[in-house]
Protein backbone atom coordinates (compact mmCIF):
# COMPACT_ATOMS: atom_id res chain seq x y z
CA UNK A 1 0.00 0.00 0.00
CA UNK A 2 1.46 3.65 -0.96
CA UNK A 3 1.28 6.28 1.47
CA UNK A 4 -1.13 8.04 -0.15
CA UNK A 5 -4.32 5.14 0.22
CA UNK A 6 -2.67 4.71 3.90
CA UNK A 7 -3.54 8.43 4.47
CA UNK A 8 -6.98 8.74 2.60
CA UNK A 9 -7.63 5.51 4.20
CA UNK A 10 -7.11 7.14 7.70
CA UNK A 11 -9.29 10.41 6.72
CA UNK A 12 -12.22 8.25 6.08
CA UNK A 13 -11.61 6.24 9.79
CA UNK A 14 -10.23 3.05 8.27
CA UNK A 15 -6.75 1.10 7.80
CA UNK A 16 -6.17 -1.36 4.98
CA UNK A 17 -7.32 -2.38 1.63
CA UNK A 18 -10.13 -0.21 -0.11
CA UNK A 19 -13.27 -2.37 -0.25
CA UNK A 20 -13.81 -1.82 -3.65
CA UNK A 21 -9.64 -2.35 -4.69
CA UNK A 22 -8.47 -4.93 -6.73
CA UNK A 23 -5.87 -6.87 -5.24
CA UNK A 24 -2.46 -5.71 -7.11
CA UNK A 25 -4.39 -2.20 -8.77
CA UNK A 26 -3.22 0.42 -6.36
CA UNK A 27 -4.57 4.16 -6.57
CA UNK A 28 -8.65 5.12 -5.58
CA UNK A 29 -11.30 3.27 -6.44
CA UNK A 30 -15.18 4.67 -6.37
CA UNK A 31 -18.44 3.60 -6.90
CA UNK A 32 -20.57 3.28 -9.92
CA UNK A 33 -23.69 3.76 -8.05
CA UNK A 34 -24.93 7.21 -8.28
CA UNK A 35 -25.45 8.78 -5.14
CA UNK A 36 -27.68 11.83 -4.54
CA UNK A 37 -26.25 14.60 -1.89
CA UNK A 38 -28.54 17.03 -0.12
CA UNK A 39 -27.76 19.74 1.58
CA UNK A 40 -26.60 19.24 5.54
CA UNK A 41 -27.74 21.29 8.48
CA UNK A 42 -25.57 22.91 10.61
CA UNK A 43 -21.65 23.27 10.00
CA UNK A 44 -20.88 19.35 9.87
CA UNK A 45 -17.52 20.31 7.32
CA UNK A 46 -16.41 23.04 10.10
CA UNK A 47 -12.38 22.53 10.12
CA UNK A 48 -12.12 20.97 6.73
CA UNK A 49 -10.54 22.87 3.74
CA UNK A 50 -11.54 23.36 0.20
CA UNK A 51 -9.52 24.07 -3.02
CA UNK A 52 -11.61 24.97 -6.00
CA UNK A 53 -9.37 24.69 -8.68
CA UNK A 54 -10.42 26.47 -12.24
CA UNK A 55 -8.34 27.17 -15.30
CA UNK A 56 -10.75 30.46 -16.04
CA UNK A 57 -12.84 32.93 -14.08
CA UNK A 58 -16.20 31.31 -15.19
CA UNK A 59 -15.26 27.65 -15.10
CA UNK A 60 -16.44 27.05 -11.00
CA UNK A 61 -19.25 29.80 -11.62
CA UNK A 62 -20.74 27.75 -14.70
CA UNK A 63 -19.78 24.25 -13.80
CA UNK A 64 -19.94 23.66 -9.73
CA UNK A 65 -21.24 26.87 -8.69
CA UNK A 66 -23.73 25.25 -6.61
CA UNK A 67 -21.68 22.32 -5.09
CA UNK A 68 -19.09 25.07 -3.56
CA UNK A 69 -21.86 27.32 -2.07
CA UNK A 70 -23.42 24.10 -0.40
CA UNK A 71 -19.85 23.30 0.82
CA UNK A 72 -18.75 26.53 2.17
CA UNK A 73 -21.99 27.18 3.91
CA UNK A 74 -21.62 23.54 5.57
CA UNK A 75 -18.19 24.45 7.25
CA UNK A 76 -15.36 24.40 5.00
CA UNK A 77 -12.58 26.96 4.10
CA UNK A 78 -12.24 27.59 1.09
CA UNK A 79 -9.26 28.43 -1.40
CA UNK A 80 -9.96 29.28 -5.10
CA UNK A 81 -6.75 28.51 -7.55
CA UNK A 82 -6.93 30.07 -10.93
CA UNK A 83 -4.44 28.79 -13.72
CA UNK A 84 -4.76 30.74 -16.29
CA UNK A 85 -4.74 34.91 -17.00
CA UNK A 86 -7.63 34.61 -19.26
CA UNK A 87 -5.93 37.02 -21.74
CA UNK A 88 -7.58 35.69 -24.28
CA UNK A 89 -10.93 36.63 -23.01
CA UNK A 90 -12.88 39.73 -22.11
CA UNK A 91 -13.12 43.29 -23.48
CA UNK A 92 -10.92 45.68 -25.06
CA UNK A 93 -7.06 44.61 -25.46
CA UNK A 94 -5.22 41.75 -24.22
CA UNK A 95 -4.07 43.76 -21.22
CA UNK A 96 -7.67 45.27 -20.41
CA UNK A 97 -8.56 41.61 -20.64
CA UNK A 98 -6.62 40.31 -18.15
CA UNK A 99 -7.31 43.27 -15.72
CA UNK A 100 -11.37 42.40 -16.32
CA UNK A 101 -10.91 38.99 -15.53
CA UNK A 102 -8.81 39.47 -12.85
CA UNK A 103 -11.51 41.72 -11.11
CA UNK A 104 -14.21 39.43 -11.88
CA UNK A 105 -12.64 36.01 -10.16
CA UNK A 106 -11.95 38.13 -7.28
CA UNK A 107 -15.79 39.19 -7.00
CA UNK A 108 -16.37 35.55 -7.69
CA UNK A 109 -13.92 34.40 -4.58
CA UNK A 110 -15.82 36.72 -2.22
CA UNK A 111 -18.84 35.70 -3.33
CA UNK A 112 -18.17 32.22 -2.66
CA UNK A 113 -16.77 33.71 0.51
CA UNK A 114 -13.17 32.49 -0.14
CA UNK A 115 -10.70 33.06 2.39
CA UNK A 116 -8.09 33.99 -0.77
CA UNK A 117 -7.03 33.64 -3.87
CA UNK A 118 -4.59 32.16 -5.61
CA UNK A 119 -3.60 32.91 -9.14
CA UNK A 120 -1.01 31.70 -11.25
CA UNK A 121 -1.35 33.05 -14.37
CA UNK A 122 0.28 31.12 -17.12
CA UNK A 123 -0.83 32.21 -20.80
CA UNK A 124 -4.94 31.35 -21.58
CA UNK A 125 -5.41 28.30 -24.26
CA UNK A 126 -1.48 27.71 -24.00
CA UNK A 127 -1.33 25.64 -20.46
CA UNK A 128 -0.36 22.52 -22.23
CA UNK A 129 3.08 24.30 -23.47
CA UNK A 130 3.82 24.80 -19.66
CA UNK A 131 6.00 22.10 -17.81
CA UNK A 132 3.47 19.75 -16.19
CA UNK A 133 6.35 19.11 -13.81
CA UNK A 134 6.05 23.11 -12.73
CA UNK A 135 2.46 23.29 -13.00
CA UNK A 136 2.20 19.83 -10.29
CA UNK A 137 4.58 21.10 -8.06
CA UNK A 138 3.21 24.64 -7.81
CA UNK A 139 -0.20 22.51 -6.77
CA UNK A 140 1.29 20.26 -4.47
CA UNK A 141 2.91 23.28 -2.54
CA UNK A 142 -0.72 24.73 -2.03
CA UNK A 143 -2.13 21.28 -1.13
CA UNK A 144 0.69 21.11 1.68
CA UNK A 145 0.48 24.40 2.75
CA UNK A 146 -3.75 24.87 2.89
CA UNK A 147 -3.76 21.31 3.97
CA UNK A 148 -6.31 20.93 1.53
CA UNK A 149 -9.43 18.25 1.93
CA UNK A 150 -11.05 18.37 -0.67
CA UNK A 151 -10.59 19.65 -4.20
CA UNK A 152 -13.39 20.89 -7.14
CA UNK A 153 -11.65 20.66 -10.35
CA UNK A 154 -12.35 19.82 -13.83
CA UNK A 155 -12.23 15.68 -14.11
CA UNK A 156 -8.93 14.62 -15.72
CA UNK A 157 -11.27 11.84 -17.52
CA UNK A 158 -13.68 13.41 -19.04
CA UNK A 159 -14.03 13.05 -22.95
CA UNK A 160 -14.29 15.19 -26.10
CA UNK A 161 -13.02 18.10 -24.24
CA UNK A 162 -11.72 20.48 -26.42
CA UNK A 163 -9.86 23.36 -24.35
CA UNK A 164 -6.89 22.30 -23.57
CA UNK A 165 -6.65 24.71 -19.96
CA UNK A 166 -9.26 22.33 -18.72
CA UNK A 167 -7.54 18.75 -19.80
CA UNK A 168 -3.97 20.07 -18.50
CA UNK A 169 -5.01 21.65 -15.32
CA UNK A 170 -7.25 18.62 -14.28
CA UNK A 171 -4.73 16.27 -15.22
CA UNK A 172 -1.83 18.39 -12.44
CA UNK A 173 -4.64 18.63 -9.81
CA UNK A 174 -4.80 14.42 -9.49
CA UNK A 175 -1.47 14.06 -9.94
CA UNK A 176 -0.78 16.53 -7.47
CA UNK A 177 -3.45 15.08 -5.19
CA UNK A 178 -1.71 12.32 -5.03
CA UNK A 179 1.89 13.10 -4.94
CA UNK A 180 1.49 15.93 -1.83
CA UNK A 181 1.07 12.45 0.38
CA UNK A 182 4.61 11.22 -0.45
CA UNK A 183 7.29 11.52 1.74
CA UNK A 184 10.12 11.92 -0.52
CA UNK A 185 8.91 14.19 -3.51
CA UNK A 186 10.20 17.62 -2.45
CA UNK A 187 11.57 17.06 0.60
CA UNK A 188 13.04 20.90 0.79
CA UNK A 189 9.00 21.55 1.48
CA UNK A 190 9.41 19.61 4.81
CA UNK A 191 12.53 21.96 6.07
CA UNK A 192 10.41 25.12 5.08
CA UNK A 193 7.99 23.74 7.94
CA UNK A 194 5.41 21.58 5.60
CA UNK A 195 4.48 17.98 5.99
CA UNK A 196 3.07 15.38 3.58
CA UNK A 197 -0.79 16.34 2.75
CA UNK A 198 -2.98 13.57 1.13
CA UNK A 199 -5.93 15.13 -0.37
CA UNK A 200 -8.51 12.18 -0.29
CA UNK A 201 -11.69 13.65 -1.21
CA UNK A 202 -12.34 15.14 -4.96
CA UNK A 203 -15.71 16.57 -6.73
CA UNK A 204 -14.69 16.18 -10.74
CA UNK A 205 -17.07 17.93 -13.06
CA UNK A 206 -17.05 17.94 -17.16
CA UNK A 207 -18.25 20.08 -19.84
CA UNK A 208 -18.98 16.58 -22.02
CA UNK A 209 -19.75 13.09 -21.44
CA UNK A 210 -17.79 11.82 -17.71
CA UNK A 211 -18.61 8.87 -15.50
CA UNK A 212 -21.10 10.64 -13.23
CA UNK A 213 -22.04 8.91 -9.81
CA UNK A 214 -22.75 11.89 -7.51
CA UNK A 215 -25.46 14.49 -8.08
CA UNK A 216 -25.27 17.39 -5.72
CA UNK A 217 -28.91 18.96 -4.46
CA UNK A 218 -28.84 22.45 -5.41
CA UNK A 219 -31.80 23.54 -5.07
CA UNK A 220 -31.88 25.97 -2.11
CA UNK A 221 -28.32 27.83 -3.61
CA UNK A 222 -29.83 28.19 -7.18
CA UNK A 223 -30.28 31.70 -6.79
CA UNK A 224 -26.74 32.33 -5.36
CA UNK A 225 -25.24 30.48 -8.28
CA UNK A 226 -27.61 32.92 -10.47
CA UNK A 227 -25.78 35.51 -8.59
CA UNK A 228 -22.15 34.58 -8.94
CA UNK A 229 -22.45 33.79 -12.77
CA UNK A 230 -23.61 37.62 -13.12
CA UNK A 231 -20.23 38.50 -11.43
CA UNK A 232 -18.64 36.96 -14.69
CA UNK A 233 -18.99 40.52 -16.55
CA UNK A 234 -15.89 39.99 -18.62
CA UNK A 235 -16.39 37.13 -20.67
CA UNK A 236 -19.87 35.71 -19.71
CA UNK A 237 -21.44 33.84 -21.19
CA UNK A 238 -23.91 34.89 -17.87
CA UNK A 239 -22.35 38.06 -17.52
CA UNK A 240 -24.18 40.92 -20.13
CA UNK A 241 -25.87 38.50 -22.17
CA UNK A 242 -29.30 39.09 -20.85
CA UNK A 243 -28.87 42.65 -20.70
CA UNK A 244 -27.91 42.72 -24.28
CA UNK A 245 -30.36 40.36 -25.97
CA UNK A 246 -33.03 43.15 -24.02
CA UNK A 247 -31.89 45.52 -25.38
CA UNK A 248 -31.86 44.53 -29.06
CA UNK A 249 -35.08 42.60 -28.52
CA UNK A 250 -36.30 46.54 -28.33
CA UNK A 251 -34.51 47.44 -31.00
CA UNK A 252 -36.77 45.35 -33.17
CA UNK A 253 -39.76 46.04 -31.52
CA UNK A 254 -39.99 43.17 -29.22
CA UNK A 255 -39.63 42.19 -25.80
CA UNK A 256 -39.37 38.30 -23.97
CA UNK A 257 -41.34 38.84 -20.68
CA UNK A 258 -38.77 36.61 -18.87
CA UNK A 259 -36.04 39.25 -19.26
CA UNK A 260 -38.17 41.87 -16.87
CA UNK A 261 -37.42 45.89 -17.19
CA UNK A 262 -33.90 46.08 -16.16
CA UNK A 263 -30.59 44.85 -16.58
CA UNK A 264 -29.98 42.79 -13.54
CA UNK A 265 -33.20 40.76 -13.98
CA UNK A 266 -32.80 40.37 -17.39
CA UNK A 267 -29.13 38.82 -17.10
CA UNK A 268 -30.37 36.61 -14.21
CA UNK A 269 -33.06 35.20 -15.92
CA UNK A 270 -31.17 34.71 -18.88
CA UNK A 271 -28.40 32.95 -17.02
CA UNK A 272 -31.27 30.78 -15.33
CA UNK A 273 -33.11 30.30 -18.77
CA UNK A 274 -30.34 29.20 -21.37
CA UNK A 275 -26.75 29.18 -19.64
CA UNK A 276 -27.67 26.88 -16.68
CA UNK A 277 -30.58 25.06 -18.64
CA UNK A 278 -28.67 21.79 -18.23
CA UNK A 279 -29.11 22.09 -14.26
CA UNK A 280 -32.88 22.37 -14.17
CA UNK A 281 -32.64 19.11 -16.99
CA UNK A 282 -31.03 17.32 -14.35
CA UNK A 283 -32.55 18.20 -11.69
CA UNK A 284 -35.71 16.92 -13.17
CA UNK A 285 -34.21 13.61 -14.31
CA UNK A 286 -33.64 12.76 -10.30
CA UNK A 287 -36.33 14.48 -8.75
CA UNK A 288 -34.71 17.79 -8.01
CA UNK A 289 -35.72 21.43 -8.98
CA UNK A 290 -31.91 21.82 -9.53
CA UNK A 291 -28.55 19.54 -9.62
CA UNK A 292 -25.31 19.09 -11.07
CA UNK A 293 -23.20 16.24 -11.91
CA UNK A 294 -19.79 14.67 -10.69
CA UNK A 295 -17.39 12.04 -10.78
CA UNK A 296 -16.56 11.65 -6.99
CA UNK A 297 -13.65 9.85 -5.11
CA UNK A 298 -13.42 9.84 -1.69
CA UNK A 299 -11.98 8.23 1.18
CA UNK A 300 -11.93 4.85 0.74
CA UNK A 301 -13.36 1.86 3.55
CA UNK A 302 -11.47 -1.04 4.47
CA UNK A 303 -12.65 -4.41 4.54
CA UNK A 304 -9.82 -4.83 7.19
CA UNK A 305 -11.85 -2.58 9.54
CA UNK A 306 -15.11 -3.75 8.80
CA UNK A 307 -13.62 -7.77 9.28
CA UNK A 308 -12.17 -6.44 12.77
CA UNK A 309 -15.63 -5.04 14.15
CA UNK A 310 -17.48 -8.40 13.40
CA UNK A 311 -14.69 -10.55 14.95
CA UNK A 312 -12.22 -8.86 17.05
CA UNK A 313 -12.33 -10.58 20.73
CA UNK A 314 -10.76 -9.24 24.13
CA UNK A 315 -7.78 -11.09 25.28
Amino acid sequence: MNRNEFLCQLAGGAVGLPAAAVPGQPGASASSEIHIERPLPGKPHAGKVLAAIQPHADDLPLFAGGLVLKLIDEGYTGYLIRTTNDDHTGPGSIGEGVLANERDNLAVARYFGMKKTYDLYYRNHMLDAVSPLELRLRLIFLFRLLKVDTVICFDPWGIYEENPDHSVTASAVEAACWMAGMGKDYPEHFDAGLSPHAVCEKYYFARGPQLVNRIIDITGVMDRKLAVNTLNVAQGPAGQAGAQLRRRLRQQGLRLPILGDDDETANREYTRQFVLARDAELGKKHGLAYAEAYHYIGPQPSIVDDYVKKNAVRL
